[in-house]
């Protein structure tokens, strides 16, 4: 199972920027997909989460409001739309995918030991 993020790069405060995960299309009707980002020095912080029907998601109070995570059928692929973005923002982002959901429309606890497949990061950077 592979996960490919992109997207990464730098952006200024207030800015918006889309990372996108491109998975395979059994992937995406089969595994929840979440976005990760970790600080150096820092665990890595659980962000936004999809469902496999693409109808449920979840993001974490930290980013709520500000990032929007999508599934693009057309592309195989879930997108973390962020806006607003403020300089704590920069970190390596990650894509993540978790096997077995409960029904097309369970999420998962966002925690790093429940996602078992983890694509690269892509790093974004926030300039003032």
């Amino acid at each position: 199972l592979q996960l490919q993020a992109s997207g990464g790069g730098s952006v200024q405060t207030g800015g918006s920027l889309t990372l996108s995960c491109v998975v395979s299309r059994s992937t995406l009707d089969s595994y929840v997909i979440a976005w990760f980002r970790q600080i150096p020095g820092k665990e890595r912080e659980g962000l936004c989460e999809i469902s496999t029907s693409g109808f449920a998601k979840s993001c974490t109070d930290s980013v709520k409001g500000r990032f929007t995570i999508f599934r693009d059928s057309a592309n195989n692929a879930v997108t973390l739309q962020m806006a607003n973005v403020r300089p704590e923002d920069a970190a390596v982002y990650y894509c993540a995918a978790a096997a077995n959901p409960l029904s097309p429309n369970s999420l998962t606890v966002l925690r790093t030991r429940n996602f078992e497949y983890w694509g690269q990061g892509t790093q974004v950077t926030v300039s003032s």
